[in-house]
């Protein structure tokens, strides 16, 4: 939310630099909404500046969570276009956002910030909704006439003021005419309003809980209060008042009140980045000893999960095992145990019973994502380049927007000593970076040291072919 009110922001105030960029501009006297691929184009860029600018978070367990939540979601949104392209954030802070082209975005802040997955998904559903009322289309044709925008600049103070969490895009922004800020932060309450009813129907629809939607606008508005002036990042640029809360809450009281239980993957995901998050593993390893100490909490195995992860990260290895062989007993097909105890013993150096334990969930299983990335990385410490990279390819089809496991893939293929394999995974990655200079050039390095008539060649010189005419239409632009 916060960066779809930004964008609107940004209209008025980037810099006049930001039109010698070579990318397209949008909008126009003669443009109306935007384009699907447009839409699509502005998307692409997009990612490549987060990627370029923001850290992310890779673990695939947790990226796996949520995607399942995600498109859990998504059948019930008024979707025109329902492949979408989810970014994870490495930050603390709770933030979440949706942008043309169908970029979700979430800070793993908003794992810790939200305690139940109904609040979780409300965030979500918000967003869904942005995306299938096009708001940033509505507001571009509304404003065409008198201001024209760069895509360029828009993904400039995209990344700046929202990603990364920089002040350099809010001082961009500050030399704003109060009045032209003060109409669009009115029409942003419009399309946030709007966003809260058809995410209700969306959460609704789904199956979970649209109470969850006011609750986490509460806790937004506990943390406003208790940071004084210092606005949380998810409110900076987001118009959030106590009607609006009361609004939001008396529309979801309209649905029937169901019961709906949270899924124990939610617990278990927020209770691994709270590891994540934590100032030190042995911070992590005194907080989870201390919740273990409360009524009842041997019972909750996310807690029991979390000290678990906590005492992978202090080293304190055998007590981690034991705990997960806890877990495994009562939840014997858990993907999340079974992978977590992998990490363990790959921790261990025990390579032999971290695959033994991946192979068996992999049966169980075939294509999940974690399970195949951790044994790709369990490959590669034993020295199995050929295998690692048999995984990895695998996972590259299934998520090829994925760019670290480009260069993982690179990795296990200098491992087996496959060059051509090692050129083509690293141009995936520059052309995922946006640097399709760097693409080209290790495209035809593959295709040097390929055979003449190989099918591989062809398959490369075509791949070569298409980042070449990219190349070429982006000169020309």
């Amino acid at each position: 939310m916060a960066i779809t009110a930004l964008l609107a922001l940004l209209l008025f105030s980037m810099p006049g630099h930001a039109q010698e960029s070579r990318l397209p501009s949008i909008g126009g006297s003669g443009g109306g909404l935007i384009a699907g691929q447009q839409e699509s184009d502005i998307g692409q860029q997009v990612m490549v500046s987060i990627r370029r600018s923001a850290p992310r978070i890779s673990d695939p367990l947790v990226y796996d969570y949520l995607s399942a939540i995600t498109y859990r979601l998504v059948p019930s949104a008024p979707l025109q276009n329902r492949d979408l392209t989810l970014a994870l954030i490495d930050s603390p802070a709770i933030n979440a956002f949706a942008v043309p082209g169908g970029i979700v975005g979430v800070n793993g802040g908003l794992f810790l910030n939200a305690a139940t997955e109904q609040q979780f998904a409300s965030v979500l559903a918000h967003e869904l909704a942005h995306l299938s009322q096009r708001h940033f289309a509505r507001r571009m044709e509304q404003q065409e006439t008198s201001a024209p925008l760069t895509l360029a600049g828009m993904i400039a103070g995209i990344v700046l003021s929202a990603v990364t969490q920089s002040d350099i895009g809010f001082a961009a922004i500050a030399g704003t005419q109060a009045l032209a800020a003060q109409n669009m932060l009115a029409y942003s309450r419009s399309h946030e309003q709007e966003a809260d009813r058809v995410g209700l129907d969306i959460l609704a629809s789904a199956g979970m809980d649209p109470r969850g939607m006011p609750e986490m606008f509460e806790i937004m508005m506990r943390q406003n209060r208790m940071q004084g002036n210092r606005l949380p990042e998810y409110l900076s640029t987001h118009p959030l008042t106590q009607s609006r809360v009361a609004d939001t809450r008396n529309r979801a009281e309209q649905y029937p009140d169901e019961n709906i239980r949270d899924g124990q993957e939610y617990h278990l995901m927020r209770s691994r980045l709270q590891v994540h998050y934590a100032p030190s593993p042995d911070v992590a390893v005194e907080t989870f000893e201390a919740y273990l100490d409360r009524p009842d909490a041997q019972r909750n195995e996310a807690i029991r999960y979390g000290l678990s992860v906590a005492y992978l990260e202090d080293r304190q290895y055998e007590k981690a095992v034991d705990i997960l062989n806890d877990l495994l007993a009562t939840n014997p097909g858990r993907i999340t145990f079974q992978v977590t105890l992998a990490e363990v013993r790959l921790a261990q150096d025990r390579v032999d019973e971290a695959r033994s334990i991946l192979k068996d969930a992999l049966a169980r299983n075939p294509g999940n994502y974690p399970i195949t990335h951790t044994l790709a990385l369990t490959e590669i410490a034993d020295g199995n380049g050929a295998a690692a990279a048999e995984h990895l390819k695998q996972l590259t089809r299934q998520l090829p927007g994925q760019e670290h496991l480009w260069l993982k893939l690179a990795e296990a293929e200098g491992m087996a000593r496959n060059i051509v394999g090692v050129h083509r995974a690293r141009a995936e990655y520059d052309v995922l970076m946006g640097d399709l200079e760097s693409a080209q050039r290790q495209l035809r390095q593959a295709q040097e040291k390929l055979p003449a008539g190989a099918p591989q060649r062809q398959i490369v010189t075509e791949r070569l072919a298409e980042i070449t005419s990219r190349l070429h239409a982006r000169a020309n632009s």
